[in-house]
């Protein structure tokens, strides 16, 4: 069974004023393995924001299913869904979301704090993930005290120490610069292969290109999927490049 499943999922969304109708998902069905990284692409206004709301279980759809290791998300109540997000998927933001009055050790161990974890419980957590980060001298620093590199990376952090089943992932690199994007690519790309599962919705052609596999969503649906196999990331880049421009170019998608 695949870790996550999305199975015919469609979302419409009522406008507020005169009752018109806004179709953000059509039929959207694919799934994901543990222990792949999977990046989804499209325009704007392709339904990718819409997408990733559901699956994080801020959002339920019109119609379909998302199960996370089988069990169907929408039947989660309401009072249960924090929880639920807090303790199976972890998030990291363009924008980073830490919190100023927190320094970095505090802001990752928010999660676990809210969890009831014990502080013995939290310190061991944190020592071997900030180790791997490269943030351990940082910790007790504030977010307004280091780069962005350094936020984002601790952003991972507070979403690894959860032990997640998937780590959903919104424009990582959206506000990093090209050497701090080059790092958090290669740490996604390690911690994906100590067996995190990661899912990544992004505009970058950069950050897709270190994903095992891509998906292309237009108009609501998944138009098109490329694996990279044995391609290396300069390869798989020039793929998706190609792939994008078939897609705003009004093309069919490859057979």
């Amino acid at each position: 069974m695949a870790l996550l499943e999305v199975m015919n999922l469609k979302k419409i969304y009522t406008t507020r004023f005169g009752g018109n109708h806004v179709q953000a998902l059509t039929n959207v069905n694919f799934s994901v393995e543990n222990g792949e990284y999977v990046a989804i692409m499209g325009e704007s206004g392709s339904g990718k924001t819409t997408l990733l709301n559901i699956l994080a279980a801020l959002d339920k759809p019109t119609s379909g299913e998302v199960r996370l290791n089988g069990r169907n998300m929408a039947t989660i109540k309401d009072k249960d869904i924090s929880a639920f997000r807090r303790d199976n998927l972890g998030f990291v933001f363009q924008d980073f979301n830490l919190l100023d009055t927190f320094n970095i050790q505090d802001n990752i161990f928010l999660p676990l704090v809210l969890s009831g974890k014990s502080y013995a419980e939290m310190s061991a957590r944190i020592t071997p993930i900030a180790a791997k980060l490269g943030i351990t001298d940082i910790l007790n620093k504030y977010p307004y005290e280091i780069s962005g590199g350094q936020k984002q990376r601790a952003a991972v952090a507070r979403a690894l120490i959860t032990h997640p089943q998937l780590i959903l992932a919104d424009e990582p690199t959206g506000a990093l610069d090209s050497k701090a994007t080059e790092q958090l690519l290669h740490l996604f790309t390690s911690i994906n292969d100590d067996g995190q599962t990661i899912l990544m919705v992004t505009h970058s052609i950069k950050a897709a290109s270190h994903a095992k596999r891509v998906l292309f969503i237009k108009d609501g649906e998944v138009f098109h999927q490329l694996y990279r196999g044995n391609s290396t990331s300069d390869e798989m880049y020039q793929k998706i490049s190609d792939t994008l421009t078939l897609l705003t170019t009004g093309g069919k998608s490859y057979e």
